[in-house]
């Protein structure tokens, strides 16, 4: 595989986050917000962004947007299939595409979720990854097809339990110590978790990912141009989507049913960035339940299903000090949950040094997208032009 080229840049950053049900203004209000936000970050006029990308079946549609924004000229309107979070990081790629072949030279990647708008979550999701074979089975919601890919896990290839509360743990140490967070503040006792409402066997309250209304907005442009602007330039290194063979078929058949389905997305990541798990610094993983965001790292190639009890223990997940962060800003279960955009987001902080939770000399931060989905996509991001 050739190498990816190393000539965008993310440099501007936009969220404006609230409690499910309680956000102020229309789902496109706070976008546009989320928007002008990540353009005032970069030293942008909003009416600059000529290319917008999405995921997940975000309901904005960016010519409903350019009047608020002032756009000058449409030239870039783009959106990952799949009503899950695995399009996340393929936004990312999309976005690229359009700046490395010309087509566009300013363009957002957002996620907007608002529930007076768009309703909840899970029916986007469920649209998509629960077919009448599977309802029929009384396989009924997300969380009850994840909770069987766990048990596989923990079962079959005997992951230990401590692995998924290690993961939950240091979500919720790294939220307690963000302002921005939902959890800042909130340290989750390991009694407190264990002693929470069951939600599908094996998963607690804890384990789940919990809906925020708002909105989030990445800017990119090429490398060259991002050397003038306000914020330092955090790279694009690599980005690759898709599916195995056997895999998303959505009869729950799948050849290796404990996967989070990013085996080859990742050979392909890795492949294309020169680079390997041991370069990684910092991973931001989306994790829809925790079972899967250990799966995700387990596919990525950071463990196997042998050592996994040695990598994925909550000393070794926290910064500054671990030798694998993970979710520096809380992620999905702490940090909050606009569909995974603020993993991105964290991703970017983490490498312009401005995360509440930084890991000192990070180069290249991994994004996952949501794990389990029939299509799931990953990238890394660099301070390395080259």
């Amino acid at each position: 595989m050739s190498a990816f080229p190393v000539s965008t840049a993310v440099v501007g950053l936009g969220v404006r986050q609230y409690k499910r049900g309680a956000a102020p203004l229309p789902e496109q209000g706070v976008l546009v917000g989320a928007i002008v936000d990540a353009c005032a970050d970069a030293g942008l006029d909003p009416s600059e962004i000529d290319g917008f990308v999405s995921y997940g079946d975000d309901k904005n549609e960016p010519i409903r947007m350019a009047p608020d924004l002032g756009t000058e000229d449409l030239c870039w309107s783009a959106q990952v299939f799949g009503g899950g979070g695995g399009g996340v990081a393929a936004a990312f790629g999309l976005a690229a595409a359009a700046i490395i072949s010309g087509q566009a030279k300013t363009v957002v990647v957002f996620r907007a979720l608002v529930q007076g708008d768009s309703g909840r979550l899970s029916g986007a999701v469920m649209a998509h990854h629960l077919n009448d074979h599977i309802m029929a089975a009384g396989n009924v919601a997300p969380a009850i097809e994840c909770a069987m890919r766990a048990q596989r896990l923990l079962e079959h290839h005997k992951v230990p339990r401590r692995c998924l509360e290690d993961l939950v743990r240091a979500s919720y140490h790294h939220g307690a110590r963000n302002p921005k967070a939902v959890s800042y503040g909130k340290d989750l006792d390991l009694d407190v978790y264990r002693s929470s409402r069951m939600i599908c066997e094996p998963f607690h309250l804890f384990d789940c990912s919990r809906e925020n209304d708002g909105a989030g907005a990445l800017i990119l442009t090429s490398a060259e141009r991002a050397r003038d602007l306000k914020q330092k330039p955090v790279y694009l290194k690599g980005v690759a989507q898709g599916a195995g063979r056997g895999w998303g078929d959505l009869l729950q058949n799948d050849a290796h049913y404990a996967s989070a389905g990013f085996e080859s997305v990742a050979r392909r990541l890795w492949a294309q960035t020169g680079l390997t798990p041991a370069d990684i610094d910092v991973v931001q993983l989306y994790e829809n339940f925790s079972a899967q965001g250990v799966a995700s790292l387990i596919d990525h190639g950071f463990c196997t299903y042998e050592s996994v009890g040695e990598v994925v223990r909550y000393e070794n997940l926290i910064a500054p000090s671990g030798k694998l962060p993970v979710n520096t800003a809380g992620g999905n279960l702490a940090q909050g949950f606009i569909h995974g955009i603020g993993i991105a987001v964290e991703a970017v902080e983490q490498l312009r040094g401005t995360s509440a939770n930084p890991v000192a000399g990070a180069r290249h931060c991994l994004l996952a997208g949501g794990p389990g989905a029939p299509t799931v996509s990953s990238a890394v991001f660099s301070t390395e032009a080259r």
